[in-house]
Order: C-alpha cells, then sequence, then structure tokens
C-alpha cells in the first residue's frame, strides 16, 4: 500500500504542477483593453497575448489505482513546479465589434518526474508523466463603456484534460505502470474591466465563477497595465484560480495563486 500512495503523492504533485505552470485560463481583459487594439476596415478589433502565470497551489488530489483510491494533500511552490515542467504553451486571442466581444485561452503542458519511493522494498522508484490541456472559449457585451475603460458581462465554457501514466520499477513488484486522467466541462460567467488611469497607465480585473463536470470552478484577479505603442502593451498582477472535481477515484480539489504577467500584440 505504501508504494501506492507514494506513486499517488509523486503523481498529486506532477498534475498540479502542470496546472500551475500552464495556468489555467487567464481572461483576455488583462492584455486587451480598447486603447491597445487594432481596427479594421469592417470594425473589429483582434489582440493575440502570450502569457505566464508563477503559480503555486495547494489542495488535494487522487488517483485510482487498481481497487485503491489514496488521495493526498499537495502543497507545491512555484520554484518545485518549474523543476518537473518538461513543455509549456499558453496563449489568449479576442476578437471584438463594438459592444461584442469572442475570446479564447488554449494552454498545454508536459511534465515527468520521478522518485524514490520509501524504504525501496516494493518498488525503488516511481516516474510519471502527465499531460494538461484548458481551454476557455467565450463571449462578452460591454454593459458600461466610454473613452477611460468598460466593464463587460462574460459567459463561456472551459474544457480540462488531464493524463497521467505512473511507472514503477525495481523492488519486490518489479517493473510495471498503469495510467489515469478525465476530461470534463465547466460553464463560467461573470464580469471583467478595464480602466485607464492615463493614455498610458491602466488597471484590469475580473471574476469568474461556475461549475459542471467540476463542482465549482472559479477565477479572480487584479492587474496593472502599460501601453508601450500602438502595438504592443504589457501586464503585471496577480491571479487566483480554483476548481474541485472528483469522478470515480479521480480528485483534483485544487486553488492556484500567483503572481501573472503577459504581453499584447495587436496586428
Amino acid at each position: 500500500m505504501k508504494y501506492r500512495i507514494a506513486s499517488t503523492f509523486l503523481c498529486a504533485r506532477l498534475c498540479l504542477a502542470a496546472q500551475g505552470a500552464m495556468a489555467a485560463d487567464l481572461t483576455p481583459v488583462a492584455v486587451s483593453p480598447d486603447a491597445q487594439q487594432v481596427q479594421t476596415e469592417s470594425g473589429w478589433t483582434f489582440t493575440f497575448a502570450p502569457y505566464f502565470w508563477a503559480a503555486g497551489l495547494s489542495g488535494d488530489l487522487g488517483t485510482k489505482i487498481g481497487r485503491f483510491e489514496p488521495e493526498v494533500h499537495v502543497d507545491t511552490s512555484f520554484s518545485e513546479i518549474w523543476d518537473y515542467l518538461d513543455f509549456g504553451a499558453m496563449a489568449i486571442g479576442e476578437a471584438r465589434y463594438g459592444r461584442y466581444s469572442v475570446f479564447t485561452d488554449l494552454m498545454y503542458t508536459k511534465i515527468s518526474g520521478s522518485a524514490a519511493t520509501p524504504r525501496g522494498v516494493l518498488s525503488e522508484e516511481a516516474s510519471v508523466d502527465s499531460e494538461t490541456f484548458a481551454g476557455l472559449v467565450g463571449v462578452g457585451y460591454s454593459l458600461l463603456e466610454d473613452n477611460s475603460g468598460r466593464l463587460d458581462i462574460v459567459g463561456g465554457v472551459r474544457v480540462w484534460s488531464v493524463d497521467t501514466t505512473i511507472s514503477l520499477s525495481g523492488g519486490f513488484l518489479g517493473d510495471r505502470s498503469t495510467s489515469d486522467g478525465d476530461t470534463w466541462v465547466d460553464a463560467l460567467g461573470g464580469v471583467k474591466g478595464t480602466y485607464f488611469l492615463t493614455p498610458n497607465f491602466f488597471l484590469t480585473g475580473w471574476g469568474l465563477v461556475g461549475g459542471g463536470g467540476a463542482n465549482i470552478d472559479w477565477d479572480v484577479a487584479a492587474t496593472v497595465g502599460y501601453k508601450f505603442n500602438e502595438t504592443f502593451s504589457s501586464v503585471i498582477g496577480y491571479r487566483a484560480l480554483g476548481v474541485d472535481y472528483s469522478n470515480d477515484g479521480f480528485v483534483f480539489d485544487v486553488v492556484q495563486q500567483g503572481p501573472i504577467i503577459g504581453l499584447a500584440i495587436n496586428f
């Protein structure tokens, strides 16, 4: 039983690391205020924004291994997450026409790592490979809008997908591996806003909450930004996101929080 719990503990750290390294679901308002967008002859405006979220994680995660369903508590700093990251990509985009907007946020990470098991009798080492995808697609409408900023009401769906393989080597049990994962969809709604303090400095923030596959899925943030020119601008701030999902022994009940930084490119 101990080797299973040890393997699951490593799985928990790495699965959570994937979510933190990838930074699940930054609402596009953070890097796409009105004054930064480029308007086409048709009246549409477009923004593309890669971003980075240095999030730590805490919560509970469980993985079904055979007839066992062990669950562990994890509290991981961003520096520990960084050690496990093999690859990560994240970016958002927004298209706006007048008061209406359509946005998307796509993220993918792959992580791997290994650790010795307690005493090394049943198994000497456990290794984990994990791939995580999260994508948010939504629409918005400006309730308030003037030259200094806007307040939008937004709604959309977020898709989560996590796949993890645990491999054991050495010891009494020899070499073996098991895979577990799940995919679910949550519906989200909330508000986002942008307010320009000066022609260059602006504040942005958002709050989203919902559920569906998960019992609850929420996301809040506050940032400050600076417009360099008509093509580039950046934001920096703080974000927290939580999700509580469980199904057939698979548990993902975590809170991720930490500083974020983003770059908006308009073309």
